[in-house]
């Protein structure tokens, strides 16, 4: 058993529970409750054998092109990876090189430490302050990178412009990235500032706003010398990660420009009618701007209302660790989903 004291352990991250029961009520992963745009579809029938049979594109280029038109960059300013922890596992491999610490928040997406374990990169958590925010002057000391999500998960608040450019340029010998999986849910990108700071680095997902989980397409903008890195990263680990039916899928679900608005702009009602629903029922909240709100409730644990939801049939996040052992992170699905949750809830907490 020699062996073993040569192997790269690690505490892996724990993805959302993918239960497999039939009428049940899924608001723990923050998956769109909605369809992907009826072009994506259009784009898998179109495939055929010839093609599969060949290897996919390694510079994913109909992709790339069509993300660079659609955020008005240049095509070199764009990576695509598969799914955005892809992208920000490669930049993690990338980017944070020194013999400094990451800083990050010590609330906020829990691949981060498991990325920094994996590839034994010094890490701080810096705490948010009471309110779930974060402070700039935290982040202005030696490091040797920064990475956080905004709106943050998973709380969903969302930080200020003018506090990202001034974590950015107070850092100009160190990349941050800006992780912005839950950007599209009314939150206002960084991407305007990455002309200014070539050490920014904005990473943005299909798997939320564009429905696309299943598929894995994620991708990174910033400066092309940070591009070009990212690449010669990723070519050595793998020329042909994505695959076709995901770069043909992906460029049909940016072409529908209509569809994403629409279902954003309905997640994003059914999210405000929520708020109003749990504040009735004694529920407190930070003001997301993501596909979730991360609630807790004036009385009842957030555990026993973990177990009663699980045993109704209805799955929300949960998570034993200090500082939110007493939230739940609630996925906004469809009206009629939310309705059949705010009604389970109101039933349980009206019992004597």
């Amino acid at each position: 058993m020699n062996w073993q004291k040569y192997v790269r352990t690690v505490t892996p991250y724990v993805p959302g529970e993918q239960p497999k029961q039939e009428k049940m009520i899924k608001l723990n992963t923050n998956e769109c409750p909605y369809p992907p745009a009826p072009g994506v579809m259009e784009g898998v029938t179109r495939l055929n054998g010839a093609s599969l049979r060949l290897y996919p594109d390694p510079d994913v280029g109909a992709l790339t092109g069509g993300l660079a038109d659609y955020h008005g960059v240049k095509k070199e300013q764009v990576f695509v990876g598969v799914g955005s922890d892809d992208v920000l596992a490669l930049a993690f491999l990338t980017f944070f090189n020194s013999d400094r610490p990451i800083l990050f928040p010590d609330i906020t997406y829990s691949f981060y430490d498991v990325w920094a374990n994996l590839y034994r990169i010094g890490y701080q958590t810096i705490p948010l302050d009471e309110d779930f925010r974060m402070r700039a002057v935290d982040y202005q000391r030696e490091n040797g990178g920064i990475i956080f999500p905004n709106p943050n998960a998973p709380t969903g608040v969302e930080e200020a412009q003018s506090l990202i450019e001034e974590i950015v340029s107070s850092n100009t010998d160190s990349i941050v990235i800006v992780d912005e999986a839950y950007i599209d849910f009314g939150g206002t990108s960084c991407l305007s500032l990455i002309d200014r700071y070539s050490n920014l680095l904005v990473v943005r997902t299909f798997s939320k706003s564009r429905a696309l989980a299943g598929l894995r397409i994620g991708y990174a903008i910033g400066n092309e010398r940070l591009i070009g890195y990212l690449k010669d990263v990723r070519f050595s680990f793998n020329s042909y990660t994505m695959n076709l039916p995901a770069q043909e899928v992906g460029v049909a679900s940016i072409v529908d420009e209509g569809y994403f608005n629409q279902c954003r702009q309905r997640i994003m009602a059914t999210r405000e009618w929520v708020k109003v629903e749990l504040s009735r029922l004694g529920f407190t909240f930070p003001d997301s701007k993501g596909n979730f709100i991360f609630a807790t409730h004036e009385q009842v644990p957030a555990a026993e209302l973990f177990a009663f939801l699980k045993g109704e049939g209805i799955y929300v996040r949960y998570w034993q660790r200090p500082r939110i052992d007493n939230y739940l992170r609630i996925t906004v699905g469809t009206d009629e989903e939310m309705r059949a949750f705010i009604n389970a809830l109101e039933g349980y907490l009206s019992k004597p």
